[in-house]
């Protein structure tokens, strides 16, 4: 099976505080924009939405079935909100983006990307595998789903917050996850 290698650059704005971090996008025929959670049916910009306007469809343009990426990138920058994935390289099992699916052949230099954004005092995980490779190469314990653990980064404390994956394979509504996400940005003040 070929070897698959991360088709994004990080997303790093200035002074971001909040760093995302998933596991790998899914392949390039499921998406509707050329960003992350490109996948029309992924719940990240519904939860978004949600969390910060109240409404699900705000960052959706339903007639085109793709997400309004101009208004994403403008939003994450004016919040300080990084994103990235946990590999760098992967071979896929079964064409999918499910984490059972993904055999990693390349973590993202995990160090290299918290030192780009000195600003960042939390990392977000939005899946299990992203959780393990993160919390395996701090040496930390994995939270439960919408809690958080706390580690030390250069001198630095940085809180790991796993989150619900938007995944809709993730048996949970997108309002249900919407709360999780709200109350994490509540405690990081970025709500």
């Amino acid at each position: 099976m070929p070897i698959e290698y991360h088709p994004l650059k990080p997303f790093l704005p200035e002074g971001s505080r909040l760093l995302m971090l998933g596991s790998f996008p899914p392949a390039r025929h499921r998406w509707c924009m050329d960003f992350f959670y490109p996948n029309f049916i992924n719940d990240m910009w519904r939860i978004f939405g949600i969390v910060f306007f109240g409404d699900k469809e705000h960052f959706t343009d339903r007639s085109a079935g793709a997400f309004k990426k101009d208004d994403i990138v403008a939003f994450l920058e004016d919040r300080g909100v990084a994103l990235y994935d946990t590999a760098c390289a992967v071979i896929r099992k079964n064409n999918t983006a499910a984490d059972k699916d993904l055999e990693v052949v390349e973590a993202t230099d995990l160090d290299k990307l918290l030192r780009s954004i000195p600003a960042c005092t939390a990392v977000v995980t939005t899946g299990e595998k992203a959780t393990g490779i993160l919390t395996s190469h701090f040496g930390i314990k994995a939270p439960k789903v919408g809690c958080y653990e706390t580690f030390i980064f250069d001198g630095r404390e940085i809180r790991l917050y796993r989150m619900p994956s938007s995944s809709r394979a993730y048996p949970m509504k997108v309002e249900r996850k919407a709360e999780v996400y709200g109350r994490m940005f509540l405690e990081l003040g970025m709500k």
